[in-house]
């Protein structure tokens, strides 16, 4: 899918805000518990990819993280997080661009993804997410990664998706250790139960 069009499928998916989607949580349980058991504290700098209006990042400055970057393709999604936040949108760093030809000017020490890798069922859109974490991490850093299950449903949002299992997760990020792993049952905003495979890893030297 060319960039255009996937800037304009997740516009129209954030049309009405976040609270319809089906990926909606009021709050981020699963982040924080698989962040804190990869050991990440408030000091770390941390960017949510594909973070749109996840309220992610406002959970994040209540615990003192004082480095949070957003990133999502959608201007939509950014606009909605930013009115969300209100004034304390200006303590976010916000990148709107496309993750996938993205060129990170700096480095995290943590970089968290629900519910973006899974979308990337081509061999090239991995490649190109795996170079772009590289690039916008360094040795010691931490993924925590959200994915489908293998049990999860076959597309979400009108688009094909990738299941996976943590260790299948980790095969997938050659020079990244399995840290941490959970299983969550999500439930959607429409009572439908999503089984999510999470994943913590750190870079190797």
């Amino acid at each position: 899918m060319p960039q255009s069009h996937r800037a304009a499928h997740w516009d129209a998916a954030y049309a009405r805000g976040d609270a319809t989607c089906s990926w909606y949580q009021q709050q981020p349980t699963m982040s924080l518990r698989m962040l804190e058991a990869a050991g990440v504290t408030a000091a770390d700098s941390l960017i949510d990819v594909g973070g749109g209006a996840s309220v992610l990042a406002g959970t994040l400055l209540d615990r003192g993280f004082g480095d949070v970057t957003v990133l999502d393709i959608s201007p939509a999604a950014i606009n909605y997080a930013r009115d969300q936040l209100g004034p304390r949108a200006a303590a976010v760093h916000w990148l709107t661009e496309d993750l996938l030809t993205w060129q990170p000017a700096r480095a995290w020490r943590v970089w968290h993804d629900r519910a973006v890798y899974h979308f990337l069922t081509a061999a090239v859109d991995q490649d190109q997410y795996r170079q772009a974490l590289e690039a916008a991490t360094q040795s010691g850093s931490v993924v925590v990664l959200g994915c489908f299950a293998p049990d999860g449903p076959p597309s979400c949002s009108g688009l094909p998706v990738a299941r996976y299992t943590a260790a299948e997760l980790a095969a997938r990020l050659d020079g990244w250790t399995l840290i941490s792993q959970a299983r969550e049952e999500h439930r959607t905003p429409a009572g439908i139960m999503q089984p999510f495979t999470w994943a913590a890893l750190r870079k190797r030297p």
